[in-house]
This record gives C-alpha cells, sequence and structure tokens, in this order.
C-alpha cells in the first residue's frame, strides 16, 4: 500500500514536472520597451519551487525560486537608455527576450478620444494622419495594444504584441498616445514605449479597482446597481482585464483621456476619478508617478449643461491632486463630433507637462490660465488667474462666452475686453454683478489664453447648483 503511494506521488511528479512550462508574463515580449534606470519587475510562472534565473546582457543577473503556486517575480536594474538588448530566462525551459529597448515607459488609458486611431474612425478624421502615417517608421518607438476586455474578477494576461512604430502599426494605434510618444521621442531621443489600454464609451467606474471604488462609492452615499450583466461598463471590469494584469510593468507615468460618459454624474467625479488615480498608484508601488490628463473638449451633447460641470470636476482633480496636470482643449472642439480631429494638438499640451515636470524642460508654459479669484468695481469684474505671469490674450479673437450674474443668481451674456493683461467682464444689464461665468456651456469655442497660447479651462466665481 505504502508503495503504491510512493508510485502514485512519483507519477503526479513525473506529470508536473513533463508539463511544466516555463511563461512570463503576456506584456513581456520581444521588441518591448523597459523603463530606464530603475527597478522593472518582471514576472510570470512555472512549476512550483522552481529555481528561474533572468540574466540581460546590459549586465544584470538576478535568481529566485517560484512560490507553491508556481508563481514568480523579480526586479532587475536598467541602466540609461539603450539597446537593442537580449533578456535571457530559464527555468524549466528557456525563453529568449530580444530587441528589448530600455527608455520612457507610459500608459495610456481612457475611453475613446484615447482610443481613437490615427487613421480615425469611420467618417471622423484626425487631422494630418496621412502624413503622420507616412513618416511613422521609428523602431526607437515601440506600441502595444492591448486588447479590449472586460472581467468579473482580476486576470493575469491581456492580449498583444509590442511592434515598432510604422506605417501598419501606428494607423492602428491611439492618435493622441503616438503623437504624446513622438513628441517626447524628438524632444528626449531615447525609446519610447507606449502602452495603450483603452475602451470607448466608458465610464471611471469601470477602470477602478473593486475594493477601492466600493469603499469611496459607499463615503459618496452611491447606491451601487446590481450587475446583471457583465459588460464594458460593469465596475472594476475594466480594470480587471485591461489594467490589473499589467501591474506592476515599471512605467514612468500615465496620459488619460475619459470623462464623456460621466457627465451625468459630473458631481461624483472628481472624488471617483482621484480615488482611481490614487489606487492605481498604490498598486503599482513605484511613488506618485505622473498622471496627465485631458479636460473633455466642447461638444453639443443636448440642453443641460453637463459637460461643464464635468470640465470643472476634472479641474478640480487636478487642483487637488499630487503630481497631476490637465490639458484643455476648448479650443478644438467640433460641434459635430464628440471626437476632436486636432488629436496632435491634445498630445502636444499633454507633452508640455511632461517635458516640464519630469524631463527638466524649464521655462516652458505647460498649463492654461486657471482660475484664481475675482475683484468686484461697481458694475465690473476682474478676473485674476494663475499660470499667467504675463496676463492673457485672445489673440485678436472676440472674447466670448461670458456671462455675469447678480445676488438674484440670473446670468446674462457678458462682455469682456483685456486691459494690460487683465480680464475684465460687464453686462449693461447686471450694475450690480456678484458672479462671473466662462464657457459654461457644453459646447463653444475657447477664446482665452495665456501669452503661451494655451486655453484657458472654463470655470465659474460662484458655487450655486445650477
Amino acid at each position: 500500500m505504502i508503495l503504491k503511494k510512493t508510485f502514485s506521488f512519483a507519477f503526479l511528479l513525473l506529470i508536473c514536472s513533463i508539463n511544466a512550462q516555463t511563461k512570463v508574463a503576456s506584456i513581456f515580449n520581444n521588441n518591448m520597451v523597459l523603463q530606464q534606470n530603475s527597478e522593472v519587475a518582471i514576472w510570470g510562472t512555472d512549476a512550483p519551487n522552481r529555481q528561474i534565473i533572468v540574466k540581460a546582457n546590459w549586465g544584470e543577473s538576478k535568481t529566485i525560486k517560484t512560490d507553491n503556486n508556481g508563481k514568480w517575480k523579480i526586479f532587475i536594474k536598467t541602466t540609461k537608455a539603450g539597446g537593442p538588448y537580449k533578456i535571457e530566462i530559464k527555468g524549466s525551459e528557456s525563453i529568449s527576450l530580444t530587441n528589448v529597448l530600455l527608455g520612457e515607459v507610459w500608459l495610456c488609458s481612457g475611453q475613446s478620444n484615447m482610443e481613437m486611431p490615427i487613421k480615425g474612425f469611420a467618417g471622423q478624421p484626425i487631422n494630418g494622419s496621412n502624413e503622420a502615417i507616412l513618416k511613422s517608421k521609428n523602431p526607437n518607438i515601440r506600441l502595444f495594444n492591448v486588447k479590449k476586455s472586460f472581467s468579473e474578477t482580476p486576470l493575469d494576461s491581456v492580449v498583444g504584441i509590442w511592434e515598432e512604430a510604422n506605417p501598419t502599426s501606428v494607423s492602428n494605434f491611439s492618435a493622441v498616445a503616438y503623437f504624446y510618444g513622438k513628441i517626447l521621442h524628438e524632444n528626449l531621443q531615447v525609446p519610447i514605449g507606449l502602452i495603450n489600454s483603452s475602451f470607448g464609451g466608458t465610464r471611471v467606474e469601470a477602470w477602478s479597482e473593486e475594493t477601492s471604488l466600493k469603499t469611496k462609492q459607499i463615503e459618496l452615499g452611491i447606491q451601487e446597481k446590481k450587475v446583471v450583466t457583465l459588460e464594458k461598463n460593469s465596475p472594476s471590469g475594466l480594470f480587471n482585464a485591461m489594467i490589473s494584469p499589467l501591474i506592476p510593468y515599471t512605467i514612468k507615468g500615465v496620459i488619460w483621456y475619459q470623462g464623456e460618459s460621466n457627465r451625468n454624474n459630473a458631481n461624483q467625479y472628481s472624488a471617483l476619478f482621484k480615488n482611481m488615480i490614487n489606487d492605481w498608484r498604490e498598486k503599482w508601488n513605484i511613488g506618485e508617478f505622473p498622471f496627465y490628463f485631458v479636460q473633455i473638449a466642447p461638444f453639443e451633447y443636448g440642453k443641460k449643461q453637463e459637460a461643464a460641470f464635468l470640465r470643472e470636476a476634472q479641474l478640480n482633480a487636478y487642483q487637488t491632486s499630487k503630481n497631476t496636470g490637465m490639458a484643455v482643449t476648448l479650443d478644438v472642439g467640433d460641434v459635430t463630433f464628440i471626437h476632436p480631429p486636432e488629436k496632435e494638438i491634445v498630445s502636444k499640451r499633454l507633452a508640455l507637462w511632461a517635458l516640464s515636470k519630469n524631463y527638466g524642460f524649464e521655462g516652458v508654459s505647460y498649463s492654461g490660465p486657471i482660475y484664481k479669484s475675482i475683484v468686484i468695481d461697481q458694475d465690473k469684474i476682474t478676473v485674476n488667474f494663475s499660470e499667467a505671469q504675463n496676463g492673457v490674450t485672445s489673440f485678436g479673437k472676440e472674447l466670448t462666452n461670458f456671462t455675469i450674474a447678480g445676488a438674484d443668481k440670473v446670468f446674462y451674456p457678458a462682455k469682456a475686453t483685456i486691459e494690460k493683461g487683465k480680464l475684465i467682464v460687464f453686462s449693461e444689464n447686471v450694475k450690480n454683478p456678484v458672479a462671473v461665468r466662462y464657457g459654461w456651456e457644453n459646447f463653444f469655442n475657447g477664446t482665452l489664453f495665456n501669452l503661451a497660447g494655451l486655453p484657458a479651462s472654463s470655470f465659474r466665481s460662484d458655487n450655486w447648483d445650477n
């Protein structure tokens, strides 16, 4: 009987040995970019208690054993930008990852305005797309497209491969992400890795981790609806399938373009968005990495001014969160398309944040004017801004989309002028103004900028309910 049990156990071990296979997480494959000058995580699976050797030919080698479940994770040091390099992983089997570069890695996420490829959507173009695609061949820019998916529980892997930038790969890649990476590469002259994990028509709740999301919803008094059928906007569904499997792939930071789908709960968006940012940072465990996002562009959603309140929520998230930045797009909206075609302009504004805040480009403006305070003098309101050191300008455009109100809280269209860089707003219908608003509607064309040409966010000096 003892002999039979011993034989059975030995046979089981033999079967496990035969079936053992050394694997790395799906984000690791040929052509990838690893974050330079850091300790990068590499992980995978093999037989339980198996020795794993990871050797990189820039001079790093580490050894670790898998745990009782066959999982392993190791951190290896990277050097300054360069390559191509090779990484050998040896366990039950050997894996060779080739054409690996060291450089700057950014995660690019959000909904359809991030997802939108350079080739455009049906009937909706990206300005300058054909020339950008034509000139896109660059082995120092690498792209990883995460296949769209959602899940009720956190997954271990995503579907996607790393590709060098070329007309074929770029045409199908996020326009905002590609242009952002291209601008970084031109200015930094180091390899750039871009991970695009985006899904159109999605809410911030779907991108949030389950435990922290539920805690925040309880805090906000949100009654969560029971999920009957799992779909892309199920709470945490996208985090589980498209973000969790990427953690803890070492990144420099995140760029984000989302918000349109949360217009109906703008009053909660700021808290939910900040919670998501903080939770991602906690899960990655690499500090408060930069998180730069796009304020949604003007679009004619309907009669309710939901978009104005959502933009305000995004502005609040920027002003109350560490190491974040907001790219304003009030001058590039399209009344007929929710997807503005000027994606390269959006990317340039995101890149200004990174170049200035993370890459040492001093003296460069990165933010448009941000409302600070008002001064009331009889029937005129003077508006003060931060991020406008030398004042504001309209660059010759007529200043439009200003309103002011008195104590009765009734807003009237107002005229605006700029005197020595100061914005002054007034209306013949309001003799004793107490509040001013700019761009407080769904669609309009922004006309207010700082001298660097960066547009001001829509704003209001009041905190009234409507």
